[in-house]
């Protein structure tokens, strides 16, 4: 049996966060700007909230996931089931910190939760299915 080690998914954690953040601040930026309330500076706040906050659940998560799985090697199913329960958690979690940061949960955070929701559905999906094929961080 194969296991993965806690540094392995710390690096996998980091690795995550730094596309989403990317993905999260460009989704902040569009959002914002096509709705005429362009803000360079909330999209940097929400980012790093997220990135901190949401490294922490990811960290969780990921933990989690490797109890309920026994197996390392993840179907497509189970990666699939893996994203969508990861895209619940993380896009009820940015739409409270857009909410805080923009000090409203109106449409804005309506449509910056449901935007990441699509994005990050994908992003999250192929970062999983590579994590599979890298052999850091296992034990035999």
């Amino acid at each position: 049996m194969i296991n993965e080690s806690h540094v392995r998914s710390i690096i996998k954690g980091i690795s995550w966060r730094i596309i989403a953040t990317s993905d999260t601040f460009l989704v902040v930026i569009i959002i914002t700007c096509l709705l005429d309330q362009c803000s360079f500076e909330n999209a940097i706040k929400i980012g790093i909230i997220e990135f901190f906050l949401k490294l922490l659940i990811y960290y969780t998560h990921e933990r989690v996931w490797l109890k309920l799985i026994k197996s390392f090697r993840f179907s497509k199913e189970q990666s699939l089931l893996k994203t969508i329960s990861w895209r619940f958690i993380a896009t009820t979690t940015t739409f409270l910190i857009s909410g805080a940061v923009l000090n409203d949960f109106n449409e804005i955070t309506l449509f910056i939760a449901l935007f990441e929701l699509i994005s990050k559905f994908i992003l999250y999906y192929l970062h999983e299915r590579i994590w599979i094929k890298i052999p850091l961080g296992l034990k035999h």
